[in-house]
């Protein structure tokens, strides 16, 4: 029985007192040597079609100064795709269900934009408190509100990732304990496993759009300091 409903991500595997629950973080390094030595498959060759359009899209978001990065947003999507996806599975731990993994990946991203921003666009930077139009009577608000709206961004990255993982799998858990008290009626179980299924299937969707979706917001961030 559980405590709360919640409860269900909180870290519970540990061996002498070790939490293993974070290694499930880095559990995507186990396929990358399979691109070097083993034959190409459809699956390799799915993925590396996903990462050629990706590139070219947030290439197109970056100035020509800066398009080195592109690496870094294609290694960040293969991480948090990575571990969204892994955590579908039975008794895998969803790191990016956690505010601590999430902010982990939004708060460095943003303080180093932000960090050479202010020291290599000092002008830039100040103009984009002020958008192009605005009336000298709102300039002080617009000031105050785009502060506000800059500062909250690593906190709307991770918040709408791990609140994503969160929902989907709250859901599938709670579809789950409804099991044993219709299993006596083979209508209304085929309805539930019906619907598991078709809510799993919407679950890798989100995993695939919310890691899409988390990596072009870092690259548009960065687009703005140029």
């Amino acid at each position: 029985m559980m405590a709360s409903l919640f409860s269900i991500f909180d870290p519970s595997s540990s061996l002498f007192a070790f939490p293993l629950n974070w290694i499930s973080t880095f559990m995507g390094l186990l396929f990358l040597p399979m691109v070097f030595w083993a034959a190409p498959s459809r699956w390799t060759h799915l993925w590396t079609k996903i990462l050629e359009t990706l590139h070219k899209e947030l290439k197109s978001l970056l100035s020509a100064s800066h398009l080195g990065t592109t690496l870094l947003f294609l290694s960040l999507f293969s991480l948090i795709v990575f571990n969204n996806s892994l955590g579908l599975l039975p008794y895998i731990f969803t790191s990016s269900s956690h505010l601590a993994m999430t902010l982990s990946l939004s708060l460095p991203i943003w303080l180093t934009l932000m960090l050479y921003g202010w020291m290599n666009h000092t002008q830039h930077m100040f103009a984009h408190l002020v958008p192009q139009g605005t009336p000298s009577v709102l300039m002080p608000f617009m000031v105050v509100i785009e502060t506000i709206s800059n500062m909250i961004r690593p906190g709307t990255l991770a918040v709408r990732l791990a609140a994503n993982m969160i929902a989907g799998h709250l859901l599938l858990t709670l579809l789950s304990q409804t099991g044993p008290q219709i299993a006596a009626s083979s209508t209304l179980l085929t309805i539930l496993i019906s619907s598991q299924i078709l809510l799993l299937i919407l679950e890798s969707a989100v995993a695939v759009i919310q890691s899409y979706v988390f990596t072009v917001l870092s690259t548009l961030y960065m687009g703005e300091i140029n």
